[in-house]
């Protein structure tokens, strides 16, 4: 019998397939389908943290306060529909503890150190396993410095550590002019997890009525080397677990992650395609190729592909680059 358990973030799942947060994982019914397929955990889809500080500031004045970075974006929140969905959130936090066996692991979307930070208790109290947290932060604000960026990411988990003793991911970007040494910064910070890496919003134009329009909201299977890459390099390096997230759409998907070194994966845009049996799709994939290679764990094969034996990853992919046009 093959055996896919993991660890991650200090607790036992039954499957290293985690549904990531989405709009898929916004309501109890789903989250009953997503265990039924076999998932090993759930991320809620986020709460913002604009949602959060309308929540907790009552008056357009105190919205208005130097600590807050962007205030115009509260033109786009009420206070009626902000403190009913922060409401929902939580209760939704409780109630899927209570009916489901797999870990539920609470989503903060998020991109500066204010006051939202103390909500994280509450979120704690309603008996979350864990905080994704989501520092979504643009290298665009030109007003901002380098070090002023980077610092947003560890005052934020600071703050958090501060205030509940939950398990702490961050889910963050790959816009940093030296990604591996910031992976490693943040994982020396204590906290359980990263996860590579999370996806923006991506902008197109309408030429013909000239309003800006989403575009790419789902992910495709070719985008799946970015956070492949990095796993890679990054596994046996970082001081927690790593999740690999953007671009898993099948069984192979999952394997390779596995291979370079992720814990768990986090799935969402291949739900929104095929609906929640893919789940149960790629595990029983999974569970064909551990067979066919005779594994019958995956601590057996993680990490089998990463790149930790070489003491300068750069070379590693310079040698490979290399070989694929040289035509050896």
């Amino acid at each position: 019998m093959t055996d896919l358990s993991t660890k991650y973030m200090g607790m036992n799942l039954r499957s290293p397939i985690i549904a990531g947060s989405s709009g898929l994982t916004n309501s109890l019914q789903d989250l009953k389908e997503i265990e039924k397929y076999g998932a090993g955990a759930v991320v809620l889809k986020s709460l913002f943290e604009e949602e959060i500080n309308l929540e907790l500031q009552r008056t357009m004045a105190d919205m208005n306060r130097p600590g807050t970075l962007y205030p115009e974006i509260y033109d786009f929140f009420s206070y009626e529909d902000i403190e009913d969905s922060v409401s929902k959130y939580l209760f939704l936090v409780e109630k899927a503890k209570k009916v489901l066996q797999i870990p539920v692991i609470a989503s903060i979307n998020c991109m500066t150190a204010s006051d939202w930070i103390g909500f994280s208790k509450r979120i704690e109290d309603a008996g979350a396993d864990g905080i994704e947290l989501n520092l979504f932060i643009l290298p665009s604000d030109f007003s901002r410095t380098l070090e002023e960026t980077e610092k947003v990411y560890f005052d934020v988990i600071s703050g958090i550590q501060n205030e509940v003793k939950l398990p702490i991911a961050v889910k963050t970007s790959f816009y940093f002019t030296n990604l591996g040494q910031m992976l490693n910064r943040l994982s020396e910070t204590g906290i359980a997890a990263l996860v590579l890496f999370n996806r923006f919003w991506s902008p197109d134009f309408d030429i013909d009525s000239l309003k800006i329009l989403s575009s790419h909201v789902l992910s495709t299977p070719g985008e799946l080397s970015l956070s492949l890459r990095w796993i890679a390099i990054m596994a046996n390096r970082v001081k927690c677990d790593l999740a690999a997230s953007t671009g898993i759409h099948d069984g192979r998907a999952v394997i390779k992650q596995l291979l370079a070194g992720a814990n768990v994966v986090q799935v969402a845009s291949t739900l929104y395609r095929n609906g929640f049996p893919r789940i149960q799709k790629m595990t029983e994939e999974l569970e064909e190729w551990m067979k066919s290679k005779n594994y019958k764990t995956i601590n057996e094969f993680r990490g089998k592909m990463s790149q930790s034996q070489s003491n300068n990853p750069a070379a590693f992919e310079r040698v490979q680059f290399m070989k694929h046009f040289s035509g050896k």
